[in-house]
């Protein structure tokens, strides 16, 4: 991740088990100080049997109340996820 923001933090968090299935959903946000605003990524992790799905989505990092101009905040906070992933598999 660029080195423009400060930590990210752990906004809320939710855990659900049912049978088989358990869920954790996490919403984080970070601070971005190359253009003032905050970003968010919601992460869900569902574990069914021997199988996992994650699903990650990043919102937020745009500036500007008509046009959405974003430097990529929201994009930076999924790569994350991603690349955690890819060391794992």
């Amino acid at each position: 991740m660029r080195n423009s923001g400060i930590s990210m933090n752990l906004v809320d968090e939710s855990d659900y088990a049912t049978g088989d299935t358990k869920i954790a959903v996490r919403v984080y946000d970070k601070y971005y100080m190359r253009n003032g605003n905050r970003a968010s990524l919601s992460l869900t992790v569902v574990g069914f049997e021997e199988k996992v799905y994650i699903t990650a989505i990043g919102a937020g990092g745009g500036s500007g109340v008509i046009f959405n101009f974003s430097l990529g905040a929201e994009n930076d906070m999924v790569d994350i996820v991603q690349r955690s992933v890819e060391k794992m598999g």
